[in-house]
Parts: C-alpha cells; sequence; structure tokens
C-alpha cells in the first residue's frame, strides 16, 4: 500500500498506468494497470483518490518491491524538474471481508453507513473500535465485499473480531482462486505478466479514452497498434476443461492443430464443472468454439464462453 501525496501526484501516476486518474472523484478508485514501454503488464493495482488529497495505490504484495522501485524512480525524475510529489509506503495489513453477508456483519463495527458505499469506493473511518482504518468495497471474489486496511499493530485484533461473527470463516487461497476465477478476474503472474499486453488480454476497458487519443502512458504506442490490428493472440474462457492446452480446429481446418496455452484452471464450486482461462490464436477465441485440452496426457472436450463464469454481485448504492 502506498500513498501518494503532492500537487503532481495525479500527473506522476498517469506516467506510469493507462487509467484515467484525472476523472475520479474523491473516494472513488479504479483497476488499472502499471505497463512497460513494450506494453507489457508490470502489475494490476487499485489506485483511489482519497477524500484526505492524496492517492491511495494498492499493488499485488508479489509485485510490490518491483513496483516501488518504478515509483520511486519516477518520482525522482519529476522531482527533478521541479513537481511536487512524494511517497509514502504504509505499514498497514489488508484484511479482506468478502460475501453476502458482508455489509451485515461490518455495518455492526461501523458508524458509517455502508449503503452510501458503492463499489469501488473508499472511506477513512473506524472499524470495531480500531481507528485508521480504510475500508475500500472492493475484493477478489466477485462478491459484495470490502478491503480494510488497518494499522498493523491491531490486524489480529480486527480479524479476531470478525471472526466471532457466526458465519464469518477464515478463507484461503483456493477458495480466492476459485471465486476469482469464477468471476473472471485475470491473475497477476497466472494469466498477466510483463509479456502480455492489455489487448491481449481483454483489458483494453481499463483505458480511458482521454488516455487512449492522449496516448501518453508507457507501451502506448505498441497497445494501440495491436487495437487498430487486432492482436495475434486472445484469452478464451473455457468450460468443461483444465490444464495445458491442446486446441483442435473443426476438421475443415488447414492447420492441424493450434496451440495454446491455459493461464489458469479449477473446478468451480458453483457450477460443478471444469473452467479455465488461457490463450490462443484470436480467430478460434469465439464464444460457442470448441477445444480440446489435454489434462495429464488424456484430452478432454471443451467450450469458449463468454465471461464471467459466475455473475458478480458488486454493490452499486442506490
Amino acid at each position: 500500500q502506498t500513498l501518494v501525496f503532492g500537487r503532481d501526484r495525479v500527473r506522476f501516476m498517469e506516467s506510469l498506468v493507462v487509467g484515467d486518474i484525472a476523472e475520479l472523484k474523491p473516494g472513488q478508485g479504479t483497476l488499472t494497470l502499471l505497463t512497460n514501454e513494450k506494453g507489457g503488464i508490470t502489475d494490476d493495482l487499485i489506485v483511489t483518490n482519497t477524500s484526505e488529497n492524496h492517492l491511495y495505490v494498492v499493488s499485488n504484495a508479489g509485485c510490490a518491491d518491483k513496483d516501488l522501485a518504478i515509483f520511486r524512480d519516477r518520482a525522482e525524475e519529476l522531482q527533478a524538474t521541479g513537481s511536487d510529489v512524494h511517497l509514502e509506503v504504509s505499514d498497514n495489513a489488508l484484511l479482506a471481508l468478502q460475501g453476502p453477508s458482508m455489509a451485515r456483519v461490518l455495518q455492526a463495527g461501523l458508524s458509517d453507513d455502508l449503503a452510501k458505499l458503492s463499489f469501488m469506493n473508499s472511506i477513512s473511518t473506524t472499524v470495531f473500535g480500531v481507528p485508521g482504518c480504510r475500508v475500500t468495497r472492493c475484493g477478489y471474489t466477485g462478491e459484495d465485499g470490502v478491503e480494510i486496511s488497518v494499522p498493523a499493530g491491531r490486524a489480529v485484533e480486527l480479524a479476531e473480531r470478525l471472526l466471532d461473527v457466526p458465519n464469518v470463516w477464515l478463507a484461503g487461497l483456493a477458495a480466492r482462486d476459485s471465486l476469482r476465477l469464477e468471476a473472471g478476474l485475470c491473475l497477476y503472474g497466472n494469466d498477466i505478466d510483463e509479456t502480455i499486453t492489455p489487448a491481449e488480454a481483454g483489458l483494453m476497458w481499463t483505458l480511458g479514452k482521454r488516455r487512449r487519443a492522449a496516448m501518453d502512458f508507457p507501451g502506448a504506442a505498441v497497445i494501440m497498434a495491436q487495437v487498430k490490428e487486432k492482436p495475434r493472440r486472445k484469452p478464451p474462457n473455457c468450460s468443461h476443461g483444465r490444464g495445458g492446452w491442446y486446441c483442435q480446429p473443426p476438421l475443415t481446418s488447414p492447420c492441424p492443430h493450434i496451440p495454446g496455452t491455459v493461464t489458469s484452471g479449477c473446478p468451480s464450486p458453483s457450477l460443478g464443472k471444469n473452467i479455465a482461462m488461457g490463450y490462443v490464436e484470436a480467430a478460434h477465441s469465439r464464444a460457442g468454439t470448441e477445444l480440446t485440452v489435454e489434462v495429464r496426457k488424456k484430452q478432454h472436450p471443451a467450450l469458449v464462453t463468454k465471461m464471467p463464469f459466475v455473475p458478480t454481485q458488486y454493490y452499486t448504492a442506490k
């Protein structure tokens, strides 16, 4: 978790990511992509324009060191030209409370009205007596939920307080992984990395109209050229199969096989079948396309489907 201060904080952030940070209202956040000069995705971030006159940036934990190095180098470059920007690294812990009962459970420990907090919005507040928390209505499950930034010294206290509620349970990464895959959410290091562009990953929706026109983010020329020419590979979303791809086209195809790669796959608890995400040639990525996947040296039929596999339940305040 990184805090970005200074009058040039938005210009700093937009020099690194593809999102339209300037359009964010106070308290509003967005998923965005940190890209390199080749258009590859260095990390996916959530950037929030807080009501306290700073940006709140959440990186993937596995990318924290490399992200911070990029942030610091860019801040030094801008500072050398007279720009007003500086960084603070938060030592807060991050707890995610997710699921259909979240609002009822958390509201008991808040004075703020959760009904007024929409998806991807954030407030600074006290949670079950722990001050200095930031509650953001987001999460990586496809369900209604929050991520709570809490002072590290009181994280266990808050976690135990939440776990005192009968229907709140600890959940591990396997549960998180099946939920995010059902919701069609990419996992950094699996489905996206520095060799994959937003166009190839189906993430062009993260680019604001103004940013596309300005082309002022790292890798813009490569990414926008792919949009114009159509990317060579695209991510199909398949049900009924998982594992390494051996993609078999219709018998009328002049090519005996179309190689591809599965990047994520697991049994779906909600659907009762196997689901996966991966990359194949763009011509074979349309919904309804029949493919074959190889699982432990055995071939199984798969069907390209639209995402999400399971409808998401994000909350929009009325």
